[in-house]
């Protein structure tokens, strides 16, 4: 009677590369929370084209969890290779805010020289509160994408115009 589910990963591999692809590169990444809720939802589509019976919203929270965490994953290791391009934008950003900024400490338009971004425990900190954002964007988006895309007729519910009735001849619908 039970109808085994389809397993969740690839469906959450799939999903969480693509918003994690798009989450790391610098000049789409201003939509990062977009990319993420719909990068749960293509993982919910996924599963629910794999499911022989309807997804709940529990399921769609889960595969969605998942999936952000593999955009975390994802995000971290594509922003790499452009950390220098990041710096150099932010290093311009913070001259042109120093034009306009007369009461900032002296030297704070330096941070960036004195700051080390690649280290393994700055890696690991950003990777865990990145997965941790992600997961909760990531569990919203499942849980829509399985009220979107989630739902199977049941053969069991009669449709719309069916009788209820018993085959009886004689008994005649109030």
């Amino acid at each position: 009677m039970s109808e085994r589910k389809p397993d969740m990963f690839m469906p959450a591999l799939v999903g969480g590369a693509a918003a994690g692809l798009l989450s790391g590169l610098p000049v789409v990444q201003c939509m990062c929370c977009l990319w993420i809720i719909g990068g749960a939802m293509l993982s919910a589509l996924f599963l629910a084209r794999n499911s022989p019976v309807s997804l709940t919203a529990g399921e769609g929270a889960i595969v969605g969890a998942l999936s952000g965490i593999f955009a975390a994953l994802v995000e971290r290791l594509v922003s790499i290779p452009f950390t220098a391009f990041s710096r150099e934008f932010a290093r311009k950003l913070l001259e042109s805010m120093s034009r306009f900024t007369e009461e900032m400490p002296s030297g704070w338009e330096n941070w960036l020289d004195r700051s080390r971004v690649l280290t393994p425990a700055f890696f690991l900190l950003g990777l865990m509160i990145t997965a941790f954002i992600f997961a909760a964007l990531g569990a919203l988006g499942g849980i829509l994408g399985a009220s979107l895309f989630g739902r199977k007729p049941n053969p069991q519910i009669p449709l719309q115009g069916e009788s209820h009735a018993p085959q009886n001849p004689g008994y005649r619908q109030p």
